[in-house]
């Protein structure tokens, strides 16, 4: 989803290979114009439709997808949050009343996510840095990453004092297995995969390939919450999973994060580093035995009650989210699959897709931007991949620039070696300037679904992609 869609401003964080082509930044993009409606005040009834024969002349819906999350508010989330405000107990482990709310989330989570572990933490972010040391990644180590994906990826690894590799992504926009097995050395440690723009990673090469060569895998679900993989919940399947919570994902607490994982030891360090290494009895009771780890340094990442609330509040209500924007995001698939030349978006499991965007790829980019220029001109909420980044080409990236000139990560013989930049990763460059994105919103109607489709029909003929 866009993601690691995170909190700054897209067109200052893409690369000088995207920024002059790349369109709106994503806050413009989700932004555009005040006016805009949401689907719901449009007024367009499940029995209307825009045919081809008029797509191009009829007047175009006011098409905003919005923040889904907050589309979903109600009573709920404000009877968990008086809970809170009423009772003075904001921090979750005590207070004047019975802070539970933080503890109630995670234990809904896990079930949900069907782990047995769960961890609530302050943001997406935090949860990387949990699942990092969690699984010990740290100096003389090698973790492989997405060459597309979200800054957190990389500076999870960064801040570790370990190496990130970049891997090539595929046309699922997601990490290439086979790329991920060639940048396996033996000093890799972990392989992060990301679900990104709301799609599931191709699975099951990944997961065959990290096992058989002993690297452990971080998911990272920040962009495709709800999503899965052949019936298995995305952040169930490796050895640990993240979340992010973040007002773009699909359930939102304006930020805020969480872990999952089913082994305890993993989940104890979790636990441990995002409350400066301490561990209370709550997660031993939830683990059922002794500490097995004992105390080290950690962070202060630990969620607070009316983080808590909202999330509690917003998980009853994420199977709903997933399948109405599931609904539309495949209606507007199957509308348009059988164009001549067309090229979807690669997806292991379309199932399991929560479906954030609709994408297909053209013949370069010229061709890409002359689309995305036709349905922008129609009211269509297109544009290049947006959300994340081409992290090898980014100028801090290059010149390898951490907090401190001696921070081991880039001090070692390898971390001096290592080169990035375009040549790391001229397929996802390739990738990135042919395809096309265009948003799906989960209050889209049937007649938006018939105009965006009938649009991407024409424009997509036109454009002679």
């Amino acid at each position: 989803m866009n993601r690691r869609s995170r909190e700054s401003n897209r067109r200052d964080s893409q690369p000088q290979h995207a920024r002059s082509h790349s369109g709106p930044t994503r806050r413009q993009f989700l932004l555009t114009g005040s006016t805009a409606l949401t689907a719901t005040a449009v007024g367009l009834t499940s029995g209307e439709s825009v045919g081809a024969e008029n797509a191009a002349t009829a007047a175009p819906p006011d098409i905003d997808p919005g923040f889904i999350g907050p589309q979903y508010f109600d009573e709920k989330e404000r009877q968990a949050l008086m809970e809170v405000m009423e009772q003075g107990s904001p921090f979750r482990y005590w207070g004047p009343g019975r802070p539970e709310k933080v503890q109630r989330f995670e234990e809904g989570f896990a079930r949900c996510m069907g782990t047995r572990f769960a961890l609530g933490v302050t943001s997406g972010t935090a949860a990387l840095d949990c699942a990092v040391a969690a699984l010990g990644v740290g100096p003389g180590d090698e973790v492989i990453v997405p060459a597309y994906t979200w800054w957190s990826d990389y500076t999870c690894v960064v801040h570790s004092g370990a190496l990130p590799v970049f891997a090539e992504i595929d046309r699922t926009l997601n990490i290439d297995p086979r790329d991920f097995e060639r940048k396996i050395s033996p000093r890799t440690k972990a392989v992060i995969a990301v679900h990104l723009l709301g799609g599931p990673c191709d699975m099951d090469p990944l997961m065959e390939v990290a096992r058989r060569r002993g690297v452990r895998v971080v998911e990272d679900c920040a962009q495709c919450v709800g999503g899965s993989h052949h019936g298995r919940k995305l952040g169930a399947i490796g050895d640990v999973g993240i979340y992010s919570f973040q007002i773009n994902k699909m359930m939102t607490s304006g930020e805020g994060g969480a872990l999952v994982t089913n082994d305890p030891v993993l989940y104890e360090r979790a636990v441990r580093f995002h409350d400066m290494g301490t561990i209370r009895s709550l997660f031993l009771d939830r683990m059922g035995g002794p500490a097995q780890v004992p105390t080290f340094a950690g962070e202060n990442f630990r969620m607070n009650e009316l983080t808590g609330a909202v999330l509690g509040a917003q998980l009853t209500k994420l199977d709903t989210m997933v399948a109405q924007l599931h609904r539309n995001g495949e209606a507007i698939y199957l509308g348009i699959q059988d164009l001549p030349g067309m090229r979807l978006r690669r997806r292991p499991d379309p199932e399991g897709d929560i479906g954030y965007s609709v994408f297909f790829e053209t013949a370069d980019r010229a061709a890409r931007d002359r689309c995305i220029d036709g349905l922008r001109k129609r009211g269509v909420p297109a544009s290049t991949l947006v959300g994340s980044v081409l992290l090898p080409v980014q100028e801090s990236v290059i010149a390898k620039r951490t907090r401190h000139r001696d921070w081991p990560t880039f001090n070692s013989p390898e971390g001096r070696a290592i080169e990035y930049g375009p040549g790391c990763c001229p397929q996802t460059l390739a990738i990135f300037d042919r395809f096309v994105q265009v948003r799906v919103g989960p209050k889209y109607t049937p007649r938006i679904n018939d105009y965006i489709i009938e649009t991407i029909r024409d424009v997509h003929h036109a454009a002679e992609v």
